[in-house]
């Protein structure tokens, strides 16, 4: 009989090409979500591609009553992946407060389901943001952590903490997943990244730019001590990062009870934002409308990974590049243009 996972968060970018990973290596997945910042709809995609129809919980997490209903309702939980929280980091400085009460009480609350009903894995969806301002790079699981950049990284820190004691106390077995940057869509180009509002991150920055969506991108400081003085960022292609989650889940089993590793998915190379920008205009043949401005509070200068770790111990491998990245973000994104009405929301906006 297949294993159940709890995936929360299961409508958002990451959340749901894990979904799509799982079923297809023979687990079962249900879905927490209660799309404030998600579109339900995609999971009309991820049934598209797996021919499984996915179970959504329209359940706000902070609310513990509610979560532990979802537990209560499905007792044969074997392991939970922790997707769910807001993730700007320019939003987290403007309104600390929200990323502290949404980000924390959430984790709170599964974790005490977690431990109420004796669920054995946990999977936490961290990020390289933990590590602020390193001071060498490329980053190693053991690379001491810095002050966060944002309360966005500072909720991460507290949370890897958090599930750190709570498996020590509890007998969980849990990972903690420092993803660098997602990117890029299913190669089937009918799930991808939805952003509420403007996007934040730079693949679809960069793709909304190039449909006309923006009129204009901004590269925010290019005064940096690197290369080219741009940041830099370490691309990892969403599927190859929702693959290592199953990978992650499968390894847990073998592990001893209170243990929490960490691990870095990255694809270990380092990618300026300006050379992103010539890569995707020499990958689609599209030429794009940007210019430079001043630096965005909470930007880390550069981080990339050193991902030896996650491939020795989960047998993992990166398998798309940034080319793949750049192309199949792109897909998605004339996706969406060819086929709005698929995700407009009942304002008529994107959602």
């Amino acid at each position: 009989m297949a294993e159940k996972i709890l995936v929360t968060g299961g409508c958002g970018y990451i959340g749901s090409h894990t979904i799509v990973d799982l079923i297809e290596h023979g687990f079962d997945v249900i879905s927490v979500d209660n799309n404030v910042r998600s579109n339900p709809k995609i999971l009309l995609g991820v049934e598209k591609i797996t021919g499984k129809k996915i179970k959504n919980y329209k359940v706000d997490l902070c609310n513990y009553d509610d979560t532990f209903a979802i537990f209560l309702e499905n007792t044969d939980i074997a392991g939970v992946i922790h997707f769910a929280a807001y993730k700007s980091v320019e939003e987290s400085v403007k309104n600390p407060l929200l990323y502290f009460d949404n980000n924390i009480n959430s984790l709170l609350n599964v974790l005490k389901c977690v431990q109420e009903f004796k669920t054995k894995s946990f999977v936490f969806s961290s990020s390289c943001t933990v590590y602020g301002n390193a001071t060498t790079i490329p980053v190693t699981e053991t690379t001491p952590l810095q002050n966060a950049q944002s309360p966005y990284g500072l909720t991460k820190q507290m949370g890897e903490q958090m599930v750190n004691e709570v498996s020590k106390a509890s007998g969980l077995s849990a990972v903690l997943l420092r993803y660098f940057n997602p990117a890029g869509a299913h190669p089937k180009a009918i799930i991808g990244e939805l952003p509420i509002d403007k996007p934040q991150n730079l693949v679809p920055v960069i793709t909304q730019t190039a449909i006309g969506r923006l009129p204009e991108m901004i590269v925010n400081g290019t005064d940096y001590a690197t290369r080219d003085g741009s940041c830099i960022r370490d691309f990892i292609h969403v599927c190859d990062l929702a693959h290592a989650h199953t990978l992650a889940l499968k390894n847990l089993k073998d592990k001893e009870s209170n243990t929490c590793e960490i691990l870095n998915l990255g694809s270990g190379t380092g990618i300026s934002v300006l050379e992103t920008i010539h890569a995707f205009e020499k990958t689609t043949g599209v030429s794009l409308k940007y210019k430079t401005g001043p630096r965005r509070p909470g930007d880390v200068e550069a981080i990339y990974a050193n991902n030896d770790l996650a491939k020795k111990n989960l047998g993992w491998q990166p398998q798309f590049s940034l080319e793949d990245i750049l192309r199949t973000a792109w897909q998605w994104e004339l996706y969406l243009k060819a086929d709005e009405t698929v995700f407009k929301n009942q304002t008529g906006e994107l959602n």
